[in-house]
């Protein structure tokens, strides 16, 4: 990696941080992180947004568990990607309540604030530094304190080393580590996105149709990768793919169904699947 690129991965990642610092006051809820002790990561209640009169959610509810990994499914415009938006920050809700634990009330922070608590998105398109290699992209996303000089050129810790090459095995990198990002396949770009995302320790991760776009094989080892962080991570996974959703659910796991900004239906994959009103709105499309 030629100085003149380390140093345009580290001018776009200086834009970056300097366009989300925040400050926090001390001893503040946000400083003290989320309460996870009743058992829910993510409580949304009556949440609605409308546009220009069109309603992307009527009164949305949705509880998802410590630990749990859940499916969304819907039809296009069943405001899923308007949930995902309302809990990271982005888009602000006519009405209702979203809380992170049982403490943090989402409504009241802006984005950067919402991340940097735990909250992590992964959108459909993956955005990586393309220009440097897979292990200097992973040390970027490093959740420490540091300018980025020295992000990009300190040695790294022991334990941030052992993290980092956790990190790579557990995202099929472990053997392009040294390799530029660009060169990476389409469904490696998002493992290491995901990676990236991982290196910052998100208590809950939103993954946006995570395997558009990957291979069979692709999209079984991400299945398997989803898998493997359940339980030690809160995750959402929106999806239009049944054969990767049932993969995630393995029958057994809650499956919601979105349409017209509210909850059509929920329970195991295939009771949803059977249901007259999700074959007539989504599945029987």
């Amino acid at each position: 990696m030629t100085p003149d690129l380390m140093k345009q991965g580290g001018e776009r990642l200086a834009a970056q941080q300097a366009k989300q610092a925040v400050k926090e006051p001390r001893g503040s809820l946000v400083q003290a992180g989320p309460d996870f002790r009743n058992g829910v990561a993510l409580y949304v209640e009556d949440i609605s947004v409308s546009f220009d009169g069109f309603k992307a959610l009527n009164q949305l509810n949705l509880t998802i568990n410590v630990g749990e990994l859940r499916c969304i499914i819907g039809p296009n415009g069943a405001g899923k990607t308007t949930m995902m938006d309302v809990i990271t920050g982005k888009t602000r809700p006519d009405s209702g309540k979203v809380f992170f634990g049982s403490t943090i009330d989402l409504l009241m922070l802006k984005e950067p604030q919402i991340a940097q608590i735990g909250v992590g998105r992964k959108f459909q398109k993956p955005t990586v530094y393309e220009q440097l290699s897979v292990t200097e992209n992973l040390e970027l996303a490093l959740k420490a304190d540091r300018r980025v000089r020295a992000a990009l050129f300190a040695k790294l810790s022991g334990p941030q080393q052992d993290r980092l090459d956790e990190i790579l095995t557990l995202i099929h990198l472990k053997d392009e580590g040294g390799r530029t990002a660009g060169l990476l396949s389409h469904g490696q770009k998002q493992w290491l996105e995901i990676g990236m995302l991982l290196m910052q320790d998100p208590k809950l991760l939103l993954l946006d149709e995570p395997v558009a776009g990957m291979t069979d094989e692709e999209t079984e080892r991400t299945a398997e990768l989803f898998l493997s962080l359940e339980g030690r991570h809160s995750l959402v996974v929106v999806e239009h793919d049944m054969k990767f959703v049932d993969q995630l659910t393995e029958g057994r796991k809650t499956v919601t169904v979105l349409h017209e900004g509210s909850v059509l239906a929920e329970g195991r994959l295939a009771d949803v699947q059977a249901n007259e009103k999700v074959i007539e709105v989504y599945l029987g499309r």
